[in-house]
């Protein structure tokens, strides 16, 4: 568990962290932090939501500059004052935030990223990479068509394409489905096999434990351990990262005959909204009080733009296509529906769910001042600046959101930490209707257990909540039934004592239920 560098290690390491501290204001984010990795290994970087992860590799990537301690790289003293030096001496970084423009294809973000403009062959590259990494790519789709996990591919392609010695990647399965992550599993394999060196942040401590050599744990900016994670339990590294035991959310069984349905959609169609959009085709569904309907499926299968179509982000021609506590709303929008009762949780947390230069006060006024405008704004039509940050501070209180300011702005926390912050302005509301499109995505195991039981909570007190994920473990914890969106339709919904991770999977692949049902009595 010790931090002492062998001089073995030190042989062999790639890159060495001595003491790197990084301070904002009265927080210090990284406290003398020690950190050696070595060629040809993947070392997994550990810890809670706001523990200093991402200081720590922004600091290796030059996006900030450490107040005090070194960084080596191959035995060298070097300063990291920039990302062009970073990626010159070969480092490369898949942020968990994307820096992509949504207006341009995915060969030219990949193009602008690099130094030279061969956008032609820079395409050919791509699309040959991303295929022999089972992450396929159209490099001549438009970013904003794209859903989050397909967004995901373009970075992960973009990063390789500079063919760096380490690769940083945080939270890169986040996104992706099962099957990609296997994929991506073995690309990573094959990157270590031939010398290189990848730094992996992740919540997902099981894939840790298969995918990594060594782990080197944070906790409120110190490290507070290395260990073998394959010598270790999930369990044994969430409790080396939270400093006590994290608990599963537990869910209790439900009785919904008599409950109200609360949220329905009633053969909702609507065409692609563009060349890489997905068609929604006769959808059904139907969420009952105290119910918590799970939505699964593979990445760009319909889920955003059914989220949308819900949300009212997308307007319906029949008014009674999406019905909220009986009454029609296909026709309202996103204030409307809220004024109903609903709340809307989207997949993408910054710039979506939030502004990324608004305070966190500003942000939940944004999204709050229709629906609580006695409470948020006077008579006067004046805001209310101290009731808006009470509130704030209530939420950033319930939900733990680890922040280096009062009222930070949103593009100043950690992914988990904004999202912690996102799902907690919603329940905060305390809605009749819950619609969330990825709850814990880049979320600690301690937050994730915390958000999954708030969401069943919110359910039982007579709530109706729509989770959509790809996190097949996450729906089945905290699922009443489990339906399936392939190709743009969905599944009649599968109770949870019937449903299996097979039944599930087959389902996400296409199979048709009938063939489901029948392969699984023959299996």
């Amino acid at each position: 568990m010790g931090g002492t560098v062998s001089a073995q290690e030190a042989a062999t390491s790639l890159l060495e962290v001595r003491g790197l501290t990084k301070v904002f204001g009265t927080l210090t984010a990284c406290d003398h932090v020690d950190l050696t990795i070595q060629k040809g290994e993947i070392h997994a970087l550990l810890g809670e939501n706001g523990a200093g992860k991402s200081t720590l590799v922004k600091m290796l990537f030059g996006s900030l500059e450490p107040h005090s301690g070194e960084i080596l790289w191959e035995g060298e003293p070097v300063r990291m004052t920039s990302p062009s030096v970073a990626k010159k001496l070969g480092i490369g970084m898949v942020f968990q935030h994307f820096s992509l423009f949504e207006a341009l294809t995915a060969a030219e973000n990949i193009a602008l990223s690099l130094d030279d403009g061969a956008r032609s062959a820079r395409s050919r590259q791509s699309r040959a990479l991303s295929y022999s990494y089972g992450l396929p790519l159209d490099p001549g789709s438009l970013v904003g068509d794209l859903s989050v996990g397909e967004r995901q591919r373009i970075e992960i392609i973009r990063c390789l394409l500079q063919a760096p010695q380490l690769i940083i990647l945080d939270e890169p399965t986040s996104v992706l489905t099962p099957q990609e992550a296997d994929k991506l599993f073995e690309t990573l394999e094959r990157l270590r096999a031939e010398g290189k060196s990848i730094l992996y942040i992740s919540h997902r401590l099981e894939e840790v434990k298969r995918l990594c050599d060594r782990a080197t744990v944070l906790r409120h900016g110190k490290v507070v351990g290395h260990c073998n994670p394959r010598e270790e339990t999930a369990s044994s590294l969430a409790r080396m990262m939270v400093g006590n035991e994290v608990k599963s959310a537990e869910r209790t069984p439900i009785t919904l005959d008599d409950a109200q349905e609360l949220l329905s959609v009633c053969g909702l169609s609507r065409k692609p909204a563009g060349p890489f959009s997905m068609p929604l085709k006769n959808i059904w569904l139907s969420v009952k009080a105290g119910e918590i309907l799970g939505i699964a499926g593979v990445a760009g299968n319909g889920q955003g733009e059914l989220f949308e179509a819900l949300s009212g982000e997308v307007q319906q021609t029949s008014a009674d296509a999406v019905r909220i506590r009986g009454k029609d709303a296909g026709k309202l929008d996103i204030t409307g529906r809220r004024l109903l009762g609903a709340a809307f949780v989207p997949e993408e947390r910054l710039g979506h769910g939030a502004a990324p230069r608004m305070k966190l006060s500003e942000n939940l006024l944004l999204s709050r001042y229709a629906t609580d405008c006695k409470a948020f704004v006077g008579s006067g039509g004046m805001v209310k600046d101290g009731a808006v940050y009470e509130a704030a501070q209530r939420i950033i209180k319930n939900m733990d959101v680890r922040k280096s300011a009062p009222d930070p702005e949103a593009a100043a926390l950690s992914g988990g930490n904004l999202q912690k912050f996102i799902v907690g302005r919603e329940l905060d509301r305390q809605p009749t209707v819950m619609i969330v499109n990825q709850p814990t995505w880049g979320v600690d195991a301690g937050a994730s257990a915390h958000i999954r039981q708030a969401l069943i909570e919110l359910a039982r007190g007579g709530s109706a909540v729509l989770v959509i994920s790809q996190d097949l473990d996450e729906l089945f914890e905290i699922s009443d039934a489990i339906a399936v969106m392939h190709n743009g339709e969905l599944s009649k919904p599968i109770p949870i004592a019937e449903a299996t991770f097979e039944r599930i999977g087959l389902l996400m692949g296409g199979a048709e239920p009938g063939h489901v049902e029948h392969k699984l009595e023959t299996a």
